[in-house]
């Protein structure tokens, strides 16, 4: 046995004072004559022995209630391991308020149970202890150390977030702020459900701070949830029917029936269908649908599923095109073909130019650019067309039969395309179609048909290892290769367009599907969702007002207060990128705009799916985690957690029996006084 205030111990020196007013105390007795003073002395002698037995235990029980009130003011208690820290204390509380701690404990969520946790934590220790609150939110004033009445105050204001940290991040975020207060006795305590993606013990080393692990445990959920949607293509175009690829995975071990997958768009409901999941599984289910207007349109994926919801919605804004737009730049006459291949398709727009007289800063209207057999290519026009690129446009090569190699090298090697060999006038024909590349994927219902391939009468040579072939000659050598470049690509042909070597223009199964998808084709598909609490780039087209502003804003549409803030934004040519960081903290969808009546964009945010899968780390896990300076508190909910706290600080505490027993022989005292009559 140990004691808290050894130093109390010496109050015990008190115990002389009834001692000695025992001994001292002397009564004088009155002198009584009686005729028969045998008898009187016997009944003296008696008298005498009941009253010192009855002083002794008097005395006796004054010694120990004196006793046992020093005692209780040492505050004695049974170590249970190690040497028990003194003084005051830095106490680091973490609640775990992610979205899995909305799952039940028999007849309460998790969050709740937590939370009181917290305040019991918080009460086990003296008034002049410091603490910090901590969640997952890691907010910049939960980075301090305060009073126990704010600690508590601040246990009350948690509510439930979308962040998810792991456990070490955690442990090292309650360590930075622990080191900042004045004592040496510190101690971090984590509530939580330890999932286990989040579960990473092993990953934390420090072994300064003495960490208490309290984990919640839930009854058995059987969660589901959509985690991904995509587009079959990536872009979607008006009065077309549009496939949308939606994942839903089942979380559980159970197998889910009878899923019920319904889809938001344009205001309007539709339930898609019924999904079947095996256990631990996911599955792809396909949503058609066609886009009847241009501009940004709002979906939304939903299924019912209960308690844990966050993850029964997904959110996605697309952009529709009123048209495409397609430039060819002609270094002679415009092609009448190539005329004629767009002007059946109502949605593309084709645009004619002279090379001599071009217009560079209407190149960002343009999703594709067509370089009709240039006899050369300008330093200026390589650059722009660059530049064009990287920011997501396509380019088209055709170059003509006495195109100046000079040029054509300078303009390729800028998108890392090597250079074109000299032309050789001799017919080479087409033998192989690269069916797995985007622009010739999908266009063909049997791919193993044998498709009539171009051939031409003479070429051009491209740099061999380059880039990635479509369309190939029996050699090997390629007759259309694609060259990345930034979020868009260079198409280059070894021929020129005109029919006199080329018989391209008069296959329309090859050059119609082929133009379209150039057109429509991108490096990088444009994204239909973001994840809060990831560090998300937003991208948008650079717009100024009439009124010279340039400061954009983010407001949650279903919102109807409106509400706006300004993300962190950087202009870049004639794009703006924006970073919202965790200004975003609710799913859903956000319109971005330099006034309030317009919008220029729109983005869809959801919860991060990291906490959907329930899994968690059992108390075998946890143990196998543990380092030396690790505990682990695995009471139930009924237990009196405030001494649990007590006893795993201190030990098993014994001051509150001490009180108890002087009490107790304090009232003995009185007893015997009152009723122990001499």
């Amino acid at each position: 046995m140990q004691f808290l205030f050894p130093a109390f111990l010496i109050s015990l020196a008190v115990l002389a004072i009834p001692i000695l007013i025992h001994l001292f105390y002397f009564r004088r007795f009155k002198k009584v004559y009686f005729t028969n003073v045998s008898f009187l002395k016997e009944v003296k002698e008696e008298t005498n022995s009941r009253r010192k037995l009855r002083n002794l235990l008097v005395l006796l029980m004054r010694c120990l209630a004196i006793a046992f009130l020093v005692l209780a003011f040492a505050q004695p208690f049974i170590p249970r391991s190690g040497e028990v820290k003194q003084g005051d204390k830095s106490v680091s509380v973490f609640i775990d308020n992610s979205f899995s701690m909305a799952a039940l404990a028999k007849d309460a969520p998790l969050l709740e149970l937590s939370k009181q946790r917290a305040r019991d934590i918080v009460r086990a220790y003296r008034a002049s202890d410091r603490f910090q609150i901590l969640t997952n939110d890691f907010e910049g004033r939960d980075q301090r150390l305060i009073s126990q009445e704010d600690a508590l105050n601040r246990i009350e204001e948690v509510g439930s977030s979308p962040a998810s940290r792991d456990i070490s991040k955690v442990l090292t975020r309650q360590q930075q702020c622990l080191n900042t207060g004045k004592t040496d006795n510190k101690v971090a305590y984590v509530i939580s459900d330890f999932q286990a993606s989040v579960a990473d013990l092993q990953n934390y080393k420090d072994t300064l701070v003495d960490v208490q692990l309290v984990p919640m445990r839930a009854v058995q959920e059987n969660n589901l949830s959509i985690d991904s949607a995509w587009f079959e293509s990536p872009v979607q175009i008006l009065n077309t029917p549009a496939n949308l690829i939606v994942q839903v995975s089942n979380r559980s071990d159970e197998a889910a029936e009878d899923i019920r997958l319904s889809y938001l768009h344009d205001g309007q409901t539709k339930p898609v269908g019924a999904l079947r999941i095996p256990a631990r599984a996911s599955r792809l289910d396909t949503v058609s649908f066609t886009v009847l207007h241009p501009g940004w349109h709002e979906a939304k994926l939903s299924i019912a599923d209960y308690p844990v919801q966050f993850d029964d919605d997904y959110y996605l804004a697309f952009h529709v095109a009123e048209r495409i737009n397609v430039l060819c730049v002609n270094g002679g006459q415009p092609n009448r073909y190539m005329n004629s291949a767009f002007a059946g398709a109502r949605y593309f727009q084709l645009d004619q130019a002279d090379a001599r007289a071009l217009d560079y800063a209407r190149f960002g209207n343009y999703q594709l650019i067509i370089l009709n057999e240039l006899a050369s290519v300008s330093s200026g026009l390589a650059q722009e067309l660059r530049s064009f690129a990287e920011n997501g446009g396509n380019v088209l090569v055709f170059p003509a039969q006495n195109a100046d190699l000079g040029s054509y090298d300078a303009f390729l090697q800028g998108f890392n395309a090597g250079n074109l060999g000299a032309f050789e006038a001799t017919p080479r024909q087409g033998s192989q179609l690269n069916t797995e590349e985007f622009v010739f994927r999908d266009v063909y219902i049997n791919k193993s048909a044998n498709l009539r391939l171009p051939s031409s009468q003479g070429n051009f040579k491209l740099t061999p290892n380059r880039g990635e072939p479509i369309l190939s000659y029996r050699d090997g050598s390629s007759m259309l290769a694609k060259f990345a470049q930034g979020e868009g690509a260079l198409y280059c042909f070894a021929t020129p367009l005109d029919e006199k070597w080329s018989d391209l223009i008069r296959n329309g199964e090859i050059f119609v599907p082929m133009l379209f998808k150039m057109a429509i084709a991108g490096a990088k598909e444009p994204k239909i969702a973001y994840t809060i609490g990831k560090d998300e780039v937003l991208e948008a087209k650079h717009q100024i007002n009439a009124r010279g502003e340039t400061l954009y804003k983010l407001k949650i549409s279903q919102d109807a207060s409106n509400a706006e803030f300004i993300p962190e934004q950087r202009i870049l040519g004639s794009k703006v990128l924006l970073t919202p960081g965790k200004q975003v903290e609710k799913a859903g969808w956000y319109q971005l705009g330099l006034r309030p009546d317009s919008t220029l964009a729109e983005f869809a945010f959801n919860y991060d799916r990291k906490e959907s899968d329930l899994r968690y780390a059992d108390d075998e896990n946890l143990k196998s985690m543990l380092q030396p300076n690790m505990h682990l508190l695995s009471e139930n909910a009924e237990a009196n957690f405030s001494q649990v706290v007590d006893e795993q600080n201190q030990g098993i505490v014994l001051w509150r029996w001490c009180v108890v027993f002087a009490l107790l022989f304090l009232a003995l005292e009185g007893l015997f006084l009152r009723l122990w009559k001499v």
